[in-house]
């Protein structure tokens, strides 16, 4: 095009595919008494200006260019009309003119996106059937305030980014577009131009569906359609949810928990949730948590290197089907959360990673925004709209799928500014310390919005470190959590399972040390999928002996879990003690569990979940000393442990560990009262593969004092044991 063409300087960036505002040149724009009309339609031939109530008027093309253009003498801004288009091969359609709707986003939402606190962007952002100006579409905006020009492409246009060029609104640097006629099940993306003149496509941030990996593009979903029946639940959860009440978490990763077919095939999200609900009803777990199902271009990353933070990965099936997942959960008494992942995200060029061709998301110098350990970026907490973006994902997940509660992954690495980093590589805050303060206030903003908006959601962190009242409230400056998983227990006590039990007298206070600090937190005790991958070894190769005394290992191990003061947590597979380290890539080994001793782990561990959940002292005061009373914590020269769990109202259970595989005969144990206590489990009973030694159902209190207690009781300890006796009356 030569420099004396009379085209505006609109026009010509509109060809050059770098416009902000194609709405400044297309569309209707005022002409004399009427108007003019303007169209950029790249692959057509010719094109007609349909009025509502009028002849078609042809719309001559402008000389070398794809523009048509025809002046409206008597047409205004009111009266409708719509463009006749045909093509080089002499196909002819009517649609209508892109151009000629107003803007989508009210200055109030821009004004709340500006400031990080439209916390529900996710009503706004990204694609959404709508009807605009009497019409139906699809209306797209995106933030991506660097660049130049920013397009909707898809199959409707050829992925010809010079066909829908969006407008920027003011300096939000938010861009829109409302685009008629599409619908729910659209493929797109934007494709953007950045400062530098460079372009690349871009996965909608706020995508609520995406494409089977390895295709990348984003879907329009339409989450209007889902009717939910768990009304019940979600009013009963600010009690169900409580922390006085049972929580046995079953973790699961969906790829793996079951597969169809010759072991290759994923189960959808409808078929699991039967097979799921069956099983955890069975076993007498309350809550299922999910392994990351937001969107993931990468199998082995189990989920944590998230792409879509709005979307329900594909792998699985439809949004609806995940609706459909957590809504029969509901309908059948369990809960359902989600392992999310706001402290780091891939690098994958089709996500958020450089996203308008600048550091956006994440932050520019490298010592602030990248984790060396994962090879991805980490988010900037002190820009509003990545914190907004955060904020609105968690809270979306909570309101569009009815989710319970959130897991936050990999706390410890979103506080600490040297995080895996050696001097230098890092940069301290204003006051020269290493905490990430930026972090530290999101967090606190994240739990305050989603204790707020949704009674009896549960929110937890992964938090490796002593950071102070993680699970304390923000106006007694705590993080704000629910709770917190305890990784010192965790790790404590697999180290001392992990040692010979001749060995174990000299390890003792391993086991008793977690009581120093129980009560400082509101902790769930877990045993997660990180314990059983990356050569760890599955539980029973942790175990030491033969392959009796690893079972019996386990069954104590469990059941010293589940008698410990704080909410429990398992993975899938371990319950049965599969042989196998799990293999994300694979389905867990259920052959083995219909064999012992994998059979009679699992009906343990089935029978410990209904217990914990049926005796009230096991699970009503987990987060205060009143729940929990040494009987004897020193005798280490026999490796055993005994106390007593309390309920509210002083009910009482007797728990007493033994660490051997010796037994031991004739065992007197100080116990609070008098009566007869009845033993209500013992992890060496033959249905669980055990040898069977035990107190006959029960035994009945003596009046001889004995470790501080008025009464106790004479006993046998079987091997590798732990019993549990109930005071009767």
């Amino acid at each position: 095009m030569s420099a004396d063409h009379p085209l505006s300087n609109e026009a010509r960036a509109i060809l050059e595919a770098r416009s902000h505002d194609p709405f400044a040149w297309l569309g209707r724009h005022p002409s004399g008494g009427g108007v003019v009309v303007r169209a950029f339609k790249p692959r057509a031939e010719h094109m007609w200006l349909l009025p509502a109530d009028g002849e078609a008027i042809a719309m001559p093309r402008i000389e070398g260019t794809d523009f048509f253009e025809v002046a409206w003498p008597d047409g205004d801004f009111e009266r409708p009309y719509r463009l006749r288009i045909e093509n080089r091969e002499g196909h002819v359609w009517d649609e209508e003119d892109v151009y000629r709707f107003g803007p989508m986003l009210g200055d109030v939402d821009l004004h709340l996106i500006g400031e990080g606190n439209h916390y529900e962007k996710y009503r706004i952002m990204g694609a959404h059937v709508r009807e605009h100006e009497g019409v139906a579409g699809v209306g797209f905006a995106v933030w991506a305030p660097a660049a130049e020009r920013v397009s909707v492409i898809g199959n409707f246009n050829h992925w010809d980014g010079r066909e829908h060029p969006m407008r920027v609104r003011g300096s939000s640097g938010v861009w829109e577009l409302f685009i008629p006629g599409l619908c729910e099940g659209e493929v797109y993306k934007f494709e953007i131009r950045g400062q530098g003149g460079g372009v690349f496509e871009k996965t909608d941030p706020y995508a609520q569906q995406m494409e089977l990996r390895p295709a990348t593009a984003s879907v329009v979903h339409d989450p209007k359609k889902y009717r939910w029946n768990d009304a019940a639940w979600i009013k009963a959860r600010p009690d169900t949810q409580g922390l006085d009440r049972p929580m046995s978490i079953y973790e699961v990763h969906l790829g793996s928990w079951r597969r169809g077919g010759d072991g290759s095939e994923y189960l959808g999200y409808r078929e699991l949730a039967h097979q799921l609900v069956e099983y955890c009803q069975w076993m007498g777990y309350t809550h299922i948590e999910l392994l990351p199902i937001t969107e993931h271009p990468f199998d082995g990353s189990w989920g944590y290197q998230t792409v879509g933070y709005f979307a329900p990965t594909s792998r699985f099936g439809s949004p609806d089907d995940f609706r459909y997942f957590v809504d029969y959960c509901h309908q059948h008494g369990i809960g359902v959360f989600l392992d999310w992942v706001p402290a780091h995200f891939p690098k994958d060029a089709h996500g958020l990673a450089r996203f308008d061709g600048t550091a956006l998301y994440e932050h520019e110098d490298p010592r602030l925004g990248e984790h060396k350990d994962w090879g991805t970026y980490i988010f900037n907490f002190g820009r509003n709209e990545v914190r907004n973006f955060l904020i609105a994902s968690a809270l979306f997940w909570l309101d569009e799928y009815h989710l319970d509660g959130l897991r936050v992954d990999a706390v410890a690495s979103m506080l600490y500014l040297d995080y895996s980093r050696e001097p230098g590589e890092w940069v301290p805050n204003r006051f020269g310390g290493r905490e990430n303060l930026e972090a530290v206030e999101f967090l606190k903003q994240f739990n305050c919005l989603v204790h707020e908006r949704f009674p009896g959601a549960v929110t937890m962190a992964e938090e490796s470190t002593s950071w102070p009242m993680v699970s304390r409230p923000t106006w007694l400056g705590g993080l704000g959590f629910t709770m917190k998983w305890n990784m010192g227990w965790m790790n404590d006590t697999l180290s001392y399972f992990e040692h010979e039990p001749v060995h174990r007298a000299y390890h003792h206070h391993e086991l008793t040390f977690s009581m120093v600090y129980a009560f400082t937190e509101n902790f769930i005790l877990p045993f997660s999928h990180d314990e059983v991958v990356h050569g760890k070894g599955s539980m029973p190769q942790k175990m030491p002996g033969d392959d009796w005394q690893k079972f019996a290992n386990l069954r104590l191990l469990y059941a010293y879990m589940y008698t410990h003061p704080g909410k429990k947590l398992q993975f899938n597979g371990i319950e049965f003690g599969q042989w196998p380290e799990w293999n994300h890539d694979a389905s867990l080994s259920w052959d083995q569990a219909r064999f012992m001793p994998h059979r009679g782990l699992q009906l343990m561990m089935r029978d410990m979940n209904h217990l914990y959940r049926d005796v009230p002292a096991l699970h009503e005061v987990d987060f205060d000393a009143a729940g929990f009373q040494w009987i004897d914590c020193n005798d280490a020269g026999q490796s055993t442990l005994s106390y007593i769990r309390r309920d509210k109202n002083g009910g009482e259970v007797i728990v007493v560990l033994n660490m051997t595989p010796v037994p031991r005969a004739d065992y007197r144990l100080g116990v609070p009262r008098a009566g007869h206590y009845r033993e209500i489990m013992n992890t060496d009973a033959e249905l669980y593969g055990g040898g069977n030694i035990g107190n006959a159902g029960g035994v009945t209190a003596d009046e001889q004092p004995c470790m501080e207690q008025p009464y106790s009781i004479r006993i046998t300890l079987p091997p590798l044991s732990c019993l549990i006796f109930r005071p009767e009356g």
